[in-house]
């Protein structure tokens, strides 16, 4: 699963998956209705791979984050309504899947948003099990 593509805009409500990339931005996609729209080097943007949940020891990864809900739900989106349910049960919910979690630095809107974002991606295809595949000058080597 590669979420470098994916895409968080700052005041947008969506996740957005880059499509193209232009000469003041780019061009991206809402993975929640499919339309296309530009954005500007001067958004706030944030790709999901460099977003990471606070534990009590290091900072967890969003990809570990869906992947574990993936797991759980085994495959399927999230049931409950998300918008709906109480801050006590997103958080009963959270515990389940990341045990660590900062109760004290992780707050409802940021639990939310991975659900949210986990629903979008998931409903979109674009979660799956494997593990990224990181590039090391080593195996770059080898191929040259």
């Amino acid at each position: 699963m590669d979420l470098s593509k994916i895409l968080v805009i700052s005041g947008k409500p969506d996740i957005y998956e880059l499509v193209s990339q232009t000469k003041n931005g780019a061009i991206v996609e809402s993975l929640a209705d499919k339309k296309r729209c530009p954005v500007f080097k001067t958004d706030r943007i944030s790709s999901l791979n460099e977003i990471s949940i606070f534990t009590t020891e290091e900072e967890k990864p969003l990809i570990e984050v869906f992947q574990s809900i993936y797991k759980k739900e085994e495959g399927k989106n999230i049931a409950f309504e998300i918008k709906k349910v109480a801050s006590k049960e997103l958080f009963d919910y959270f515990k389940e899947i990341l045990p660590n979690y900062d109760s004290e630095r992780v707050y409802a809107s940021d639990v939310k948003k991975v659900y949210l974002w986990y629903n979008l991606l998931n409903s979109a295809g674009k979660i799956d099990l494997e593990e990224p595949k990181e590039e090391t000058a080593e195996t770059e080597a080898k191929e040259a």
